[in-house]
């Protein structure tokens, strides 16, 4: 694994500068490559990816948070599917991922049955407990327990006819204590160091489903986690007043677990952030940016709709309230100013395995940098010795 690193690390630090747009295509193919397995639980993924993170802060010159290592470590249940994942229906196998998902709170599963139908898109084995769902879309998640019955959701493309036989072996194993990290870095401020802009991202996603299928997480979250990474190769070659810090977060997908575990333990002292800007779906952008807690903080998000004005870098900054839809959530509820951004418009692909480096057109890339980096100044601009 340590060789293999390395090489990653050279293929990425090669390239020239943070906001250059190669640098961050090659970043979002390395992370959604097979080798970090959808950054999640299985092939180890997420452990990985975290040593990753780790290799990139220190090429920076990204300094760890405390202490000599730059992983925060907690643990959580997680129900994973390493092994087998067959499934077919009226004698026809179906394609993991594509044509059918098991929820991810089911139990492993061997057998044949007959299926009933008890309504127009739900079909049971009695015999083997398991529920067929049909679907228009298959999206995947997180769990962290697993039910005593298996639920297999189908595309309902996938079928020609009414499901009546089923065919299964599934396997899964329920971890009670999933080991993993937030990665923690800093770059110590040059005029107020006790005063803090922290830029976050969480890093986790959905990992495999079965030995074959993975969920490379391109928009969701290889976008924003490069976009953080860009910003720390950035701010560590130009440090500012203030000390910037970044934390990648493990455990969004399982309900913001890396932010709580964080908030509750904190490695800073949480009054003295100035502003956080959490990065989440950075991968399109052509219909703009949408900003979270905009009216919670109308100061701050006028100060951000003044920059994209005056150098029309989107065609829209949308403001939202407050919303408990990613890791920024946590530090608002703890009374840390915060903002999260996503872009909005382009592909539509979301915890499935549609969502791929090849399809991410990344084309709003540079000027969402730009934009956080006038926005952080902007939040520095009075700074004094």
């Amino acid at each position: 694994m340590k060789f293999k690193l390395t090489l990653l690390l050279l293929f990425i630090s090669g390239t020239t500068f943070a906001q250059d747009s190669v640098f961050a295509r090659k970043l979002v193919d390395t992370l959604t490559s097979p080798y970090f397995w959808g950054r999640g639980y299985t092939h180890d993924g997420v452990h990985k990816a975290a040593a990753f993170i780790s290799a990139q802060f220190k090429s920076y010159g990204v300094k760890p948070m405390a202490g000599k290592n730059y992983l925060q470590e907690f643990s959580y249940p997680v129900n994973i599917f390493p092994g087998k994942m067959d499934v077919a229906i009226n004698g026809v196998e179906l394609i993991p991922g594509k044509e059918f998902i098991v929820s991810p709170d089911s139990r492993g599963v061997t057998g044949t049955g007959r299926l009933e139908q008890t309504d127009s898109t739900h079909f049971v084995d009695k015999q083997n407990r398991v529920i067929v769902s049909l679907e228009d879309k298959l999206t995947w998640s997180v769990e962290g327990k697993a039910l005593d019955f298996t639920v297999i959701q189908v595309d309902k493309k996938a079928l020609k006819q009414a499901p009546s036989s089923l065919t299964v072996a599934i396997e899964n194993k329920l971890i009670p204590d999933f080991k993993t990290a937030n990665v923690c870095g800093i770059v110590k401020g040059t005029v107020k160091p006790d005063s803090m802009i922290v830029i976050t991202a969480h890093y986790d996603h959905l990992g495999g489903m079965g030995s074959n299928t993975y969920f490379p997480g391109a928009n969701d979250n290889a976008s924003g986690l490069t976009q953080m990474l860009s910003l720390a190769k950035y701010y560590a070659a130009n440090p500012q007043p203030y000390t910037m810090a970044f934390i990648a977060f493990s455990g969004e997908e399982a309900g913001l677990l890396g932010s709580k575990y964080f908030t509750e333990n904190p490695l800073i002292d949480l009054k003295k952030i100035r502003f956080l800007i959490n990065l989440d779906l950075n991968g399109t952008g052509i219909e703009g940016i949408t900003v979270v807690n905009a009216t919670v903080y109308p100061q701050e998000f006028a100060a951000m709709q003044q920059i994209n004005n005056d150098n029309h870098y989107f065609v829209k900054v949308a403001k939202r309230g407050k919303a408990a839809n990613s890791d920024h959530y946590l530090f608002t509820e703890k009374g840390v100013p915060a903002f999260f951004i996503y872009t909005m418009g382009g592909i539509k692909a979301y915890h499935d395995v549609f969502d791929i480096s090849a399809t991410l057109p990344l084309n709003k890339y540079k000027e969402l940098f730009a934009l956080i980096v006038k926005f952080n100044s902007s939040l520095m601009q009075n700074a004094r010795p």
